[in-house]
């Protein structure tokens, strides 16, 4: 289709040319800008004038937990400090990457090269210079940099940080786990404000990977027998319509999807190896290969070799789980695809960012990547101000390059950073430079309908068993999900009464919600507060039906099945690991007794696979897809939802539909709340102008609910895709 077809479509459906993600500055041509970077630092360092840097202190840094400061020779190598380029630089790249996704503008898809992304959009070199030198006037040692200066690699002591920062670093011991951090946020001299966000992190508290292992508890299951429907990848072809482009000949050839980790595979590429072969993907797809990168370069920041769990081979811990769902359901849905697991060591910074930064150099033996997949996530209120700063950061280098970032929602329902502590979400995904992959699960059996309507009596010679799509649901083990209640003939509030809580996973669903503290500090530490505030919502979000109008980046934008079995159905793995609690089991016959796990860790490869078949079909990166999705979504929906019934999941004609995406408009993310770290139940409650669902005062089911409706909502977004559809209607 071409760029005025395109554009016509959008005005069509009811998209003017500023809300498909620009400025309204299509018609100008951007000028590159000019010269290199004005330095932002312009007064001499008064070490007795000093800024906090708010919002970057973990809430398990408390004196409930404190065992006490660490000795000053302790050492804490390769921190990262996270630079900030000037606001004009600032306006510029944004302006920029408007352009790169506007087909009206001469800079559409001119994606910029690592090079040029360091020349034009880094650090004044004087400016870096004076942040160097005076991290070196304290002591500390400069290990590595970006290209673009954004953040610089450092190591020093307890003590030093001490000294520099104004922050001491204590002990800590939380669920008999031991951990240190800073007691309180970081200071710096006021001159270097300008220059700098703030250090990572300055703690050994790292991000959750978002995968869950298969259940066996659904009180609906146990009353009422059904029998279960684990996921292969022949499953997922039929449910989500892969098949027909897989025999035009779109299976990922030319792409490459990158999976970020902080571990090495477990078995190299023997477990990946044994999944292909397996379900008939090595037969029928022979290009498809698997990469183990460990990606650094001189001078560049530090990838050390990840950590060693008890019992576990060498670089390899317990997220090896999590690596092997990344690249073996990312080969699924791309199987001629390269798939490539980049990991680097956790440092005080989360191993999987380091090893992207790394890579998004060009200086690295891994290739730019067409695509990314992140399956790990941390609530902002808990990320903190300078983590949230830095992955914001990142993203924006990937998509000036033309590289898609595709990150797992979460798997805590509407409260990321736990049910205690009310609505948050992951700042991992919520900003406004990725696309948030949500998670979702099977509705037929809640709706008593016949297991035969969709599953066949018997497997394929490859175990598939789907016979089309299959109607879904948000994906919620908790039992405040309303889809269950319904089906027990309980309220939420009876169920949780009614069954013993080890029969559910309190707060266990596919997650969604407002970006509500990307900025600012919490008054609360970990807990949306203070002055918190979320990203400004993107113009290519606004306006679609069903979104609402409060200014912020709302998550999730798609999502896929991402259930751990709670109606019966739950994805399969190769993972060989013997470690004990690891998951792992031999990867023999019978196939259904492999390893079962759900998650949005899954939907998030899934979907980078489908971008990878869409790069392949349009013969382009698309760096922010959202900017596309958001308007075909808006024109199957339109502008008063008048076409949402028509691609509504529980009806839509299950084979040979005309639709992109499938609206879900049954089900919540509903979790029960729990009392908060004071002992005190915290409010749970949504903020004025959301949807609410049903709530209840007791504080076994204080909920935050976020249910589906018509068009996007917080437990789905848009909805899950038809992937020839969405080729077919690409641009």
């Amino acid at each position: 289709m071409g760029e005025k077809a395109f554009m016509k479509r959008l005005r069509r459906a009811g998209y003017p040319t500023l809300a498909i993600g620009l400025l309204g500055l299509t018609s100008l041509v951007y000028a590159q800008p000019a010269g290199r970077p004005a330095p932002t630092i312009h007064e001499a360092i008064d070490e007795g004038k000093l800024v906090i840097l708010g919002g970057n202190t973990r809430p398990e840094a408390s004196a409930q937990n404190d065992r006490g400061i660490v000795s000053d020779d302790f050492p804490i190598d390769h921190m990262l400090l996270q630079l900030k380029r000037s606001p004009e630089r600032e306006a510029a790249l944004v302006q920029y990457i408007d352009q790169l996704h506007d087909p009206q503008s001469p800079n559409f898809h001119k994606w910029l090269s690592p090079d040029q992304f360091a020349e034009q959009y880094g650090v004044a070199k004087e400016d870096l210079d004076t942040v160097t030198t005076w991290l070196k006037s304290h002591g500390f040692t400069i290990d590595g940099m970006t290209p673009s200066g954004l953040k610089i690699d450092f190591s020093g002591t307890a003590g030093l940080v001490r000294s520099a920062y104004h922050t001491e670093i204590h002990n800590l011991e939380v669920n008999g786990e031991q951990h240190f951090a800073n007691m309180s946020d970081p200071k710096i001299p006021a001159a270097l404000e300008p220059a700098v966000v703030g250090i990572v992190s300055l703690h050994n508290f790292f991000p959750k990977p978002l995968l869950v292992h298969k259940t066996k508890t659904n009180p609906a299951l146990t009353e009422t027998p059904a029998g279960t429907y684990p996921l292969v990848p022949g499953d997922i072809a039929t449910i989500y319509n892969f098949n027909p482009a897989f025999a035009a000949g779109f299976s990922g050839q030319g792409q490459s999807i990158m999976v970020v980790e902080d571990t090495n595979q477990y078995s190299g590429t023997d477990d990946w190896t044994v999944f292909r072969k397996t379900f008939g993907l090595a037969r029928a797809y022979p290009h498809g290969t698997l990469t183990l990168a460990n990606p650094s370069y001189t001078g560049g920041i530090t990838c050390g070799t990840p950590s060693t769990g008890k019992g576990q081979s060498t670089g390899v811990n317990s997220d090896d789980g999590e690596a092997a769902i990344d690249v073996q359901w990312a080969t699924a849905a791309a199987p001629n695809a390269s798939i490539v697991s980049a990991a680097c060591a956790d440092t005080t910074a989360f191993g999987g960012l380091i090893a992207l930064e790394n890579v998004l150099t060009g200086k690295t033996s891994v290739p730019l990547p067409s695509v990314v997949s992140i399956s790990y996530g941390e609530s902002e209120a808990q990320n903190g101000a300078a983590a949230n700063a830095s992955y914001n950061s990142t993203y924006q280098n990937a998509v000036a390059l033309g590289v898609s970032i595709f990150v797992s929602s979460g798997d805590e329902g509407a409260a990321s950073a736990g049910t205690r502590d009310g609505i948050t979400v992951s700042g991992f995904m919520s900003t406004p430079y990725n696309v948030s992959v949500g998670g979702n699960d099977f509705g037929w059996l809640p709706d008593s309908v016949p297991a035969g309507t969709y599953w066949s009596a018997t497997n394929s010679s490859t175990y598939s068993s789907a016979l089309s799509y299959i109607q879904e649901i948000p994906w919620n083990d908790t039992c405040a999900g309303g889809v269950l209640a319904t089906y027990l003939g309980l309220t939420p509030l009876n169920v949780c009464k009614t069954y013993p809580s080890s029969d559910f996973s309190p707060g266990t669903a596919g997650s969604g919600g407002p970006s509500a503290c990307a900025t600012g500090a919490p008054s609360v530490s970990g807990v949306v507060s203070g002055t918190c505030k979320g990203y400004s919502k993107p113009a290519w979000q606004a306006g679609l039906y069903g979104n609402p109008s409060d200014g912020v980046r709302d998550t999730p934008d798609v999502s896929l099945f991402a259930s751990n079995g709670w109606w019966g159905s739950y994805f399969l793995i190769c993972f060989s690991d013997p470690t004990a609690g690891s998951g792992g089991v031999p990867c023999t016959d019978p196939v259904v007794d492999w390893s079962g796990w759900g998650g949005t860790s899954v939907s998030a490869p899934i979907m980078a696979g489908i971008q990878a078949l869409v790069n392949q079909y349009s013969g382009s990166r698309w760096g922010n897809p959202n900017v596309t999705y958001y308007s075909l979504a808006n024109a199957e929906y339109g502008i008063t939802g008048a076409g949402t019934a028509a691609c509504n999941s529980n009806t839509v004609a299950k084979t040979g539909n005309s639709c992109v995406f499938y609206d879900l408009t049954q089900g919540d993310i509903d979790v029960n709340c729990t009392a908060n770290r004071n002992g005190t139940k915290y409010d749970c409650y949504l903020p004025a102008g959301y949807t609410t669902g049903v709530l209840s005062t007791s504080d076994s089911v204080d909920q935050p609910a976020y249910l589906t409706n018509a068009g996007w909502d917080f437990s789905s977004g848009i909805g899950s895709v038809n992937v020839w559809n969405l080729l077919k209607a690409w641009p």
